[in-house]
């Protein structure tokens, strides 16, 4: 399992803009293979920014990597400079692979061990 996450550091009152340019565009990632589940995330309020950041859970590394190099991709990133003026800098993007999941019934998987 792969997780990719973009976090964003939105200016002071530019939060429900941020999110609508969110909760308003056209969702595509469910047609992709190996993707499991997207969250969009708001986070702590700082002095000069409010952090939120974007989360996509994939089957894999592969299935992530393959999405990042198809038209679905470049479509869903086409408006993207647009919303620029409603936050700072460019997005940091994290990538992790998972090493260890546990389910709300308490059972522990080991998914990838160190190399």
């Amino acid at each position: 399992m792969y997780i990719a996450m973009n976090r964003f550091k939105v200016e002071p009152g530019a939060e429900k803009d941020f999110e609508q340019v969110w909760l308003t565009r056209e969702v595509n990632l469910h047609k992709e293979p190996g993707f499991i589940s997207f969250h969009l995330l708001r986070g702590p309020t700082k002095e000069d920014h409010v952090l939120y950041s974007s989360h996509t859970v994939w089957r894999s590394f592969a299935d992530f990597d393959a999405w990042t190099k198809s038209d679905s991709f470049r479509k869903s990133h086409s408006g993207a400079g647009s919303a620029k003026k409603l936050y700072l800098g460019h997005p940091e993007f994290e990538g992790f692979e998972v090493i260890q999941e546990v389910g709300s019934d308490g059972k522990s998987s080991v998914l990838a061990a160190a190399e």
